[in-house]
């Protein structure tokens, strides 16, 4: 294990910006998260009809790893996500749906994303990857798990790279960054980079 690993590439969304590598992609001042993510759909040109049936977390994903993969030949990508809401916006609304008077029937297009790691099926699909994944739910963004699995994982060859991140989405307030482990890039992957990147 004496070899380095590095982190390829990352992007984050906040603040109704998509950052890549440290660069705007895409900013826009709409009010709610659902058009900013309508915006850069179509500005980004992306093709996939699915999106506007996803849930708010699987968007936030989708889009944030679409950034980082959409050139990506690799498909034995293993797929590390975290966050600290794990899928309670949707929870919420799934629960509404069972609150009221009549409401015996809640819909299934709500009840499927009711579980955080659907995000991460929405980017193998689209990806094509079948490969290892796991999603993890922490107080704070926990960049030593993220290391220690993703090192582990490809020392171990049980993957070629690893898409690693923060994906956290309640209410109107979102959050991610995610980040493309490899054997080659700009940064060494280590916790002071991805701390630092975060």
């Amino acid at each position: 294990m004496n070899k380095k690993l590095h982190i390829q590439s990352y992007c984050h969304i906040r603040n109704g910006q998509i950052s890549l590598n440290g660069e705007t992609a895409y900013a826009d001042d709409a009010e709610s998260f659902s058009a900013f993510m309508k915006s850069a759909y179509k500005h980004f040109e992306i093709d996939h009809s699915k999106f506007f049936k996803m849930d708010s977390l699987s968007k936030l994903a989708f889009m944030a790893s679409e950034m980082l993969l959409k050139n990506e030949k690799e498909k034995d990508i293993a797929l590390i996500l975290s966050n600290r809401a794990a899928s309670l916006d949707t929870d919420r609304k799934h629960q509404a749906s069972l609150s009221g008077l009549g409401n015996h029937y809640p819909s299934p297009a709500v009840f499927v994303y009711t579980l955080p790691n659907i995000c991460l099926g929405e980017i193998s699909i689209r990806h094509r990857l079948h490969s290892e994944n796991s999603f993890f739910v922490f107080d704070t963004f926990t960049p030593d798990v993220l290391y220690d699995y993703s090192q582990n994982l490809l020392f171990e060859e049980k993957a070629k790279k690893a898409l690693c991140g923060w994906v956290d989405f309640d209410g109107e307030k979102y959050d991610a960054f995610l980040y493309v482990v490899a054997n080659n890039g700009t940064f060494v992957h280590s916790i002071g980079e991805i701390s630092r990147l975060y």
